[in-house]
């Protein structure tokens, strides 16, 4: 088997309760962090994964315990990662949340959008990433996004608490389950999806090959990136797609000229 394939024989579908993962980023307050397992756990979802949180001992806080109001199943299975890229490791679809829109941003969806695309996928494996209270999350993490959510909200007042944002996408993703709705999008995946970590190394590899050929200048690779990965992300990778993307990047590597 190829290393970058993944291998779907024994796939089988599964609901998007034990499909979606809620990743936090760098949260501050351990209240927020039991806010959140509260706001999953009231719409049937139990997976929270926390990236080097400032409340180290958050499991143990007594807000963290109080905000979490008996979803303390969801807190105490918290797991804490070191990185992004654990975060969303088997995951193969990753939606970030922000109220900021960017200007090299992925596709911007609405939470529904998001929950229909997720429901109506069962291979999708989805994970939504939010950020720290004060600063958000940063450019390189909702880069790596297949797709950017933005909330409908108040223009002159648009700012939720963490938690509010967690508890819209929570409703909105249970909603999407429990009423069997249909992509309005007109978007699914007819192979396997690629996985976040499978689409950054084909990215990785596709940079060093534009490098070679000199289309990307090889002091300021970055420039180009951002919007080469948000014509990707519209369209969805599937595996298959990865694959080839990276042939083409190896063809180019092995007849680039030396540099």
């Amino acid at each position: 088997m190829n290393p970058t394939q993944t291998d779907t024989s024994s796939f089988s579908p599964q609901p998007l309760f034990s499909r979606l993962r809620f990743v936090l980023v760098e949260t501050s307050r351990a209240g927020n962090i039991g806010s959140v397992a509260r706001a999953m756990k009231t719409m049937g979802f139990t997976d929270l994964v926390l990236v080097t949180p400032k409340c180290a001992d958050f499991v143990n806080d007594p807000e963290a315990v109080a905000f979490a109001s008996g979803a303390g199943d969801v807190l105490n299975n918290a797991r804490v990662v070191p990185d992004i890229g654990a975060a969303l490791d088997g995951c193969n679809f990753a939606a970030a949340v922000s109220a900021r829109l960017r200007e090299f941003s992925p596709p911007v969806w609405t939470p529904r959008a998001f929950a229909e695309h997720a429901g109506a996928a069962p291979e999708l494996r989805a994970a939504i990433v939010f950020g720290n209270e004060r600063v958000g999350l940063p450019n390189d993490i909702v880069e790596r996004c297949n797709v950017l959510i933005n909330i409908p909200a108040n223009p002159d007042y648009s700012s939720l608490n963490l938690s509010q944002a967690a508890q819209v996408l929570a409703y909105e993703a249970r909603m999407a389950s429990v009423s069997g709705a249909p992509d309005t999008r007109g978007v699914g995946f007819q192979g396997d999806a690629a996985s976040v970590t499978q689409i950054d190394g084909m990215y990785a590899h596709l940079e060093q090959a534009l490098v070679a050929i000199g289309f990307l200048n090889a002091d300021n690779p970055k420039k180009l990136m951002p919007r080469i990965k948000r014509m990707f992300a519209r369209g969805g990778l599937e595996l298959e797609e990865v694959n080839i993307l990276r042939g083409i990047a190896r063809a180019i590597l092995k007849d680039a000229p030396p540099r």
